[in-house]
């Protein structure tokens, strides 16, 4: 009797929950049509639960397959817009029938907090607003929050093959989400971040309006250049200058293991990378791996250069000789091919750059990452001990990114992104498995926060800073409750040191109700 009526109970739960997806859907989809065109087929854009296509577009973009998975929480609709009159009707709409509305650009958030939540929400997927205008002239460029770095490098080689945006090394990563986050990739100690190349930018705010900088004001420019955008509002596209580059560049790979000496290499690196020539960018994995039947350490170090081989090896036989870089370790190739190159995509006179369009849909790996900042060299007898412990553990992987150059000049207020002078480098604790489960996802997330533990003493402190674009749930979460501000300002401060403040006086003062809110986003002051 008892096994009855919970069944009954079950099916009236159901039942009631369709019946009010239903009711949402219809009160939404009347308010989206009220607000945009009457010509706009509003239907083709909004994908409930029990639409056909809902699966395929939800799943098109997630990028961890932690959470592509039954269990993980979905979206009651996911809205697709087509035009910026659509993404103001979302937040509008959104706002009146009272759901919180998730806005994902690439869908690399490392936690999928774009389209994940244990509150009812909604998606808005900008992928369809990925237009991009190049101005060689100007040297300058429009580019949709829905685009991709590899569509932005693309767009940029077929109006100038000496132009580039310093910003990350993998094509399919969102453009919205890296620019607002900070971003940066292999030319930061020659141009710095992303985000210091950003001049304009359109936002819908909280009220449905399209705000250019100089609608918005300063204030909040400076906010969504590395405070995150989805914080404020939802970025339509930005406005960046572009770089130059050289006709040729060089790039090089150089791996060695702990028989061929990496403890003297890595140790050296942490000194020649961070100050050598502001051409040169030199990033180093660390990985622990099988030879010969036995756990040793392998130490990759990958580079880029802005200019000829000849120059290169020969300054690293000043500077860097425990590298032991020869002529034949480097290739010299355009600045795109050394995109496709970094993303380990075939480069060539047979491999044309149109590689970098593809946005390998649907396909999400198990995944966890964390983040740190040194400003101290490592000592050799504690780098030992690291590859004692990263061999135990014999899954998590570290990547060391230079910093140094550029990003030495920039004031930490500039940009709400704070890590600049002073730090040698920047780390990322990385763990990829293939294996679906919770035993084994708890396994090897549990190595990678051993391995952060051990680091504890190498890294900065009061707070541990962090990088806001590897997200890291690990660190803080806000429920957005009545103690929201408090719980923002525990991984507030670990993302952005002192700014965090001046970020939650703009978000107070843009959006004082939290409409635009996630797991780890800026909280406004507490209301009287």
């Amino acid at each position: 009797m008892l096994k009855k009526s919970i069944s009954i109970l079950v099916f009236l739960l159901l039942h009631f929950t369709l019946a009010a997806s239903d009711s949402v859907y219809e009160t939404f989809l009347q308010c989206l049509t009220n607000h945009t065109n009457q010509t706009d087929q509003i239907s083709n854009i909004v994908y409930t639960q029990n639409n056909s296509s809902y699966t395929s577009i939800l799943r098109a973009y997630i990028r961890n397959a932690r959470f592509n998975v039954s269990s993980t929480p979905k979206p009651l609709i996911i809205i697709t817009p087509l035009q910026e009159s659509h993404v103001q009707a979302a937040v509008i709409c959104s706002k009146q029938v009272g759901y919180q509305l998730k806005i994902r650009s690439g869908g690399h958030d490392f936690e999928g907090i774009s389209y994940t939540s244990y509150n009812p929400f909604f998606v808005l997927d900008m992928f369809n607003l990925r237009s991009i205008s190049v101005d060689i002239d100007e040297e300058s460029a429009w580019v949709g929050a829905g685009a991709t770095l590899g569509e932005l490098y693309y767009k940029i080689w077929e109006k100038s093959k000496v132009h580039g945006f310093p910003a990350g090394v993998c094509p399919t990563v969102g453009v919205g989400g890296h620019l607002s986050g900070g971003g940066y990739g292999n030319m930061l100690r020659k141009y710095g971040l992303s985000v210091d190349y950003v001049v304009d930018a359109k936002i819908v705010d909280v009220q449905g309006n399209i705000l250019d900088r100089k609608a918005m004001g300063e204030d909040l420019f400076w906010a969504i250049r590395g405070g995150g955008g989805a914080s404020f509002g939802v970025i339509l596209s930005y406005k960046i200058k572009l770089v130059t580059v050289p006709a040729k560049v060089t790039v090089f790979k150089i791996e060695k293991t702990l028989e061929e000496n990496t403890t003297d290499m890595v140790f050296r690196w942490q000194f020649v990378a961070p100050t050598t020539d502001n051409n040169l960018f030199m990033r180093m994995f660390l990985q622990p791996v099988t030879r010969n039947n036995n756990q040793t350490i392998r130490a990759s170090i990958m580079a880029m250069y802005l200019g000829d081989s000849n120059t290169l090896v020969s300054l690293l036989a000043q500077d860097f000789p425990e590298l032991g870089l020869k002529i034949e370790n480097c290739i010299e190739m355009s600045w795109i091919d050394s995109a496709l190159w970094w993303a380990s995509l075939k480069t060539g006179t047979n491999n044309p750059p149109d590689a970098l369009l593809d946005r390998k849909l649907d396909s999400a790996k198990f995944l966890k990452r964390k983040s740190d900042y040194v400003s101290k060299p490592i000592p050799k007898y504690s780098l030992n001990l690291l590859w004692k412990t990263m061999t135990e553990l014999g899954k998590p992987e570290l990547v060391f990114n230079a910093y140094g150059g550029r990003m030495n000049e920039i004031a930490a207020s500039e940009t709400p992104f704070p890590h600049r002078a002073g730090n040698l480098f920047k780390i990322q604790y990385s763990v990829n498995w293939e294996e679906a489960g919770t035993e084994i996802e708890n396994k090897y997330i549990s190595q990678m926060r051993s391995l952060h533990s051990f680091m504890t003493p190498f890294v900065s402190k009061n707070p541990r800073s962090a990088y806001f674009n590897y997200r890291d749930l690990d660190i803080g979460i806000n429920h957005n409750g009545k103690d929201r501000y408090n719980e923002g300002k525990i991984y507030g401060e670990k993302y952005f040191k002192g700014n965090f403040d001046r970020l939650v006086k703009v978000k107070t003062m843009v959006d004082p109700q939290n409409f635009f809110r996630n797991e780890q986003s800026i909280p406004p002051l507490p209301s009287n």
